[in-house]
């Protein structure tokens, strides 16, 4: 069952940089139970977001609060994601392939996107963060070459994804992170259409930020970013 929170001022990570509070929003999180959908549930209900983590498997989230609804689902099905949308604010999609799928021809992360938007257009919820991989940006030398060959399937697959997103009238933004690690640093560099010069590694916490620093400001619409980590310590 959704609830719907009554709007209360929450501060985030990002407002607190500039002293600003935003609205408290009703998240709908895909991919709740990978690295990136981990980071994203924790760091939104610690901004006094309300989310709803749609999971095959519920029993793979410990946590229970009040803010947070699991609902089981699959995401390939549209109808499914449907009846669990209405009154939702935003979508944020982590959602990804095991590392094994990915080096194998696949159209699962552009099925994911059919079904993802699909659903949105009928639930009438416009906002859209979603992540895809820095690895489709053509950047020079052999090093970015071996990557785009080695995870050639995994490449195709996330251009169809993004073609279905960006055929949409949604008020989408597509993250295109680098290498990432599990560390606690949430800091990252962005840059639309590009990937900005730094470290390529970084860590799935600070690709969660992003993703909510983009649907709490409303920021990045309809715009493709390329996100690293900010040279130099925490």
């Amino acid at each position: 069952m959704i609830g719907t929170a009554i709007p209360t001022p929450a501060t985030s990570r990002f407002g607190a940089l500039f002293g600003l509070a935003f609205m408290a929003m009703n998240l709908f999180v895909l991919g709740a139970t990978g690295h990136i959908g981990a980071q994203v549930l924790e760091l939104a209900l610690a901004r006094g977001h309300r989310v709803t983590a749609f999971v095959r498997s519920p029993g793979k989230i410990a946590r229970q609060e009040q803010a947070l609804t699991i609902v089981q689902g699959d995401p390939l099905r549209a109808d499914e994601l449907a009846r669990a949308l209405p009154g939702h604010d935003a979508v944020v999609s982590a959602l990804g392939l095991p590392p094994r799928e990915a080096l194998r021809p696949s159209t699962r992360m552009a099925e994911f996107a059919a079904s993802t938007v699909a659903a949105m257009e009928t639930a009438r919820v416009r906002r859209l963060a979603i992540v895809s991989a820095a690895v489709l940006f053509p950047l020079p030398g052999l090093r970015f070459a071996f990557f785009r060959w080695f995870l050639r399937h995994h490449a195709c697959d996330l251009v169809a994804m993004e073609a279905v997103v960006r055929a949409t009238a949604l008020d989408w933004t597509i993250a295109r992170p680098g290498r990432l690690i599990a560390t606690p640093d949430a800091r990252y560099l962005s840059a639309r259409d590009a990937l900005p010069a730094g470290p390529l590694s970084m860590s799935f916490r600070a690709v969660a930020a992003f993703l909510l620093d983009c649907v709490e400001g409303g920021t990045h619409v309809r715009e493709i970013v390329g996100l690293v980590r900010p040279r130099g310590d925490a």
